[in-house]
């Protein structure tokens, strides 16, 4: 397992690679400060942040990376401010413990920070497919409303002629049907 431990505080990320202790393979790297340059370098299975509180930079740093690149982040704070946690959750934190930083702790909460990172990285990819899905059917009955129209046809018919199409090209029929909407808007022409 790879693990980045951000801490400015030297005797707090030794009680980090303390609880880290036992896990084969494991390779550590430490930094004083969150760099996403370095994260990426370095590509670690989890990030661990031990710190005084969550800056606001460091969380909307945490943020704009975990949107682009989405991996587990465990946050252990000595204190925390009101509405820290929503916002660390929201910048991509899968744990977040106030005041629990000892060694014995540290592999527990790692365990549950990944799995639930992975439960929510299945959620959102089943989420995406959703949505992508929805939005294939939309274009699906547009195109088979479109020949109707134009070829008379009716609503199995229209389906059957974009399911040929796609099997024909080897494509899926939402493509072929976004192909077909679209070149019906070229031969539209301007202020179709």
């Amino acid at each position: 397992m790879r693990v980045l431990v951000i801490d400015p505080d030297e005797a707090r990320a030794a009680l980090v690679a303390e609880g880290l202790a036992g896990i084969e393979p494991l390779e550590v790297r430490r930094s004083p400060r969150y760099d996403e340059a370095e994260a990426q370098a370095f590509a670690p299975d989890v990030v661990v942040i031990a710190c005084e509180s969550p800056d606001r930079d460091t969380l909307e740093s945490l943020r704009d990376a975990t949107a682009a690149n989405p991996r587990p982040v465990v946050m252990f704070v000595d204190r925390s401010e009101p509405q820290a946690a929503e916002a660390a959750v929201h910048a991509g934190v899968a744990a977040y413990v106030v005041d629990g930083l000892a060694p014995q702790r540290v592999r527990p909460v790692l365990d549950v920070a990944l799995t639930r990172f992975r439960l929510m990285q299945s959620l959102r990819d089943d989420l995406a497919k959703a949505q992508a899905d929805l939005a294939a059917r939309k274009t699906i009955e547009r195109a088979k409303g479109l020949l109707m129209k134009e070829r008379g046809l009716d609503e199995d018919a229209a389906y059957r002629t974009l399911r040929k199409l796609a099997m024909d090209t080897s494509r899926p029929v939402g493509a072929v049907a976004a192909d077909l909407l679209a070149y019906a808007d070229i031969l539209k022409g301007p202020g179709g």
